[in-house]
């Protein structure tokens, strides 16, 4: 116990609820040495990484690192919300009884950082001074230098964020253990890894995994599940799967907000990061605050709701991000950046990394070339097609490098929320754009949120695999309450935002086209729905909402043709009536959900079949 009370007292950490904690888990894990970090480490973690051989060099300032080839992405089967109260389960949150999965966890983590460094990460999930800081402190635990690197780009770290608390004891305990990672049984009925948030104690242990949100603990675990526990529980604020940016109007001199879910592979990041058109680009300039977090809540003193992004950076999938797709994301990991690549492709003579989609074609001299799992390009088969990089391949840096973050990314008042939107990929039945000015309509379209299941996962080609305001995996309490809670917060809002769901995917149905260029033509819809929360078009009322008519969209410069863009602007009733019989059946599997849902329900379903 000497070798920890000294690195604590090295590294000036006061708090007594902190030293307990890590002196409890030192011991109970094994580690053989603590050391307590900050973001002024970086570097020195940095080469000793690369001593190690746990990271390489990818160009100047840039890193690369690969995960066990089984520990790849989440594990969502393995993910758990605990409580004590059997009445938080959800459809969800895969709900199990702490009093279960705490000693089953406690055990598993017993020795097994032996020999081992237990790296002690004092972190904050929003800039200092928030109105909901309190919720935002946490300690991460890890066995896993590299877990560090990842943590720094990603929260704010440093003693200072848990040394001053108002509440000293108040702070998210998150342990991470990354086990046996070649002897876990992944994916077999002996696997012994679990992710679990024990969200009524504020406590996280994840054992088995050194990859992503699985050892990140401040961004999924503690940004969403916990955060989304905390929020209902204390009925302060609401924390979202979210991208947020903001819409600058250099004519007006306004700044407008918007935040929104889009389930996996619907361009959340992508439109997160957009610039706006050329032809538009003098006038309209959009800014970046996050491309995954948000957390929102009323200010008491105007009324209005208010968001920010508790992260401090972006951990972004590489897969298809290019210079058309993306080159924002480009940007910002550029050499000099200290960006970590994980999983892509990697070039041990040159550095160079490379992934699927980054450009048409992989590189043709072969020569260094190494893929994701470490094995040399050049001994492949000609028959051997499979990807260099991971699919779930990832890129990490930190909010400041992307060239165009918000000046007031760091406010601590955070931004007040214009306009609330939600997205899936489906090749029909949603429009460009439909808004809804009703609340608990607006709600009820974020619960039935869904993007298309592909045939080879889901077995039904079309239909759409609904992801509840695209918090499907990370929601932490039951979706009744879930509801319940977002039409209490949204409804203390005395100036109210506006909701809307986009779809950039439709495709032609004969030779699969897209009907919308995408990309950065999306900012306008995005101007029209500003323009119809502030009364300067009408738009034309359907039955699942606004839509923009031809004249209102800006189409300066668009590249779609008349026949697509009268597609994109109508409604399909008959696809439509699908839809709801499907949008039922999805509400019907929840238990306790509000009235007003279930009325907002009724109406759209009355009016599309009247349609």
């Amino acid at each position: 116990m000497a070798d920890v009370e000294a690195a604590l007292d090295e590294a000036g950490l006061k708090n007594p609820h902190v030293r307990e904690y890590v002196r409890h888990w030192a011991e109970h894990t094994g580690a053989e040495r603590v050391e307590v970090v900050s973001a002024s480490d970086d570097a020195r973690l940095i080469e000793e990484s690369l001593a190690a051989g746990e990271i390489f060099p990818a160009g100047e300032g840039r890193y690369y690192s690969r995960s066990y080839h089984k520990d790849t992405a989440r594990s969502e089967e393995r993910t758990i919300v605990a409580t004590s109260n059997p009445d938080d389960a959800g459809v969800y949150n895969n709900w199990r009884h702490s009093d279960e999965m705490k000693p089953l966890l406690t055990e598993r983590m017993r020795g097994k950082s032996a020999g081992k460094t237990m790296y002690v990460i004092p972190y904050l999930m929003a800039p200092p001074g928030s109105p909901l800081e309190k919720y935002a402190a946490g300690v991460e635990l890890t066995d896993h230098r590299t877990v560090v690197l990842h943590m720094i780009r990603m929260a704010r770290v440093g003693v200072e964020h848990i040394d001053n608390l108002a509440e000293p004891e108040s702070f998210v305990r998150a342990v991470h253990v990354t086990g046996d990672l070649e002897h876990l049984g992944q994916g077999t009925p002996d696997d012994q890894r679990y992710f679990v948030t024990v969200a009524d104690e504020r406590l996280i242990l994840h054992f088995g995994s050194s990859y992503g949100g699985n050892a990140l603990l401040g961004k999924i675990a503690h940004g969403l599940r916990q955060a989304c526990y905390d929020g209902w529980a204390s009925g302060e604020f609401l924390a979202e799967q979210f991208m947020l940016i903001g819409i600058e109007d250099r004519e007006t001199g306004k700044t407008h907000h918007i935040c929104g879910g889009f389930p996996s592979a619907s361009g959340k990041t992508n439109l997160a990061m957009m610039l706006a058109p050329d032809v538009l680009g003098e006038r309209y300039h959009v800014t970046f605050y996050g491309d995954d977090i948000a957390w929102l809540w009323v200010d008491p003193d105007d009324g209005r709701l208010y968001g920010l992004n508790p992260e401090y950076g972006v951990f972004g999938v590489a897969k298809d991000t290019n210079a058309s797709t993306n080159p924002v994301a480009l940007d910002s990991i550029e050499e000099g950046t200290g960006t970590l690549f994980t999983n892509v492709a990697y070039n041990t003579e040159t550095q160079e990394v490379w992934w699927e989609g980054k450009t048409p074609h992989p590189p043709a001299d072969v020569t260094g070339w190494h893929d994701w799992m470490g094995n040399e390009i050049a001994d492949r088969s000609s028959r051997d097609d499979s990807p260099w990089a991971h699919p779930n391949s990832r890129f990490t840096t930190t909010l400041a490098n992307v060239p165009n973050v918000a000046g007031d990314f760091e406010d601590p008042k955070g931004v007040p929320i214009d306009a609330v939107i939600f997205g899936g990929r489906t090749r029909d039945r949603e429009p460009l754009i439909r808004a809804i000015h009703d609340v608990a309509e607006g709600v009820y379209d974020g619960l039935t949120l869904g993007a298309e299941a592909t045939f080879a996962t889901e077995g039904i080609e079309g239909q759409l695999r609904y992801d509840p305001m695209s918090m499907r995996p990370f929601m932490a309490y039951p979706e009744g309450a879930y509801a319940a809670h977002w039409l209490k917060i949204i409804g203390q809002a005395t100036e109210q935002p506006i909701f809307a769901h986009v779809n950039w995917f439709q495709r032609d149905p004969d030779d699969g086209h897209f009907l919308w260029p995408g990309y950065r033509d999306n900012l306008r819809p995005l101007l029209w729905l500003l323009q119809l929360k502030n009364g300067e078009v009408e738009g034309r009322e359907t039955s699942v909402g606004i839509l923009p008519t031809e004249d209102e969209l800006n189409l300066d410069d668009v590249q779609v043709s008349a026949g697509d863009l009268e597609k994109i602007l109508s409604i399909d009733a008959d696809r439509w009536r699908q839809e709801i019989a499907n949008r039922e059946e999805h509400l019907d599997l929840f238990d306790g959900m509000p009235e007003e849902i279930r009325e907002a329900h009724r109406r759209v379903a009355t009016a599309v079949e009247d349609e």
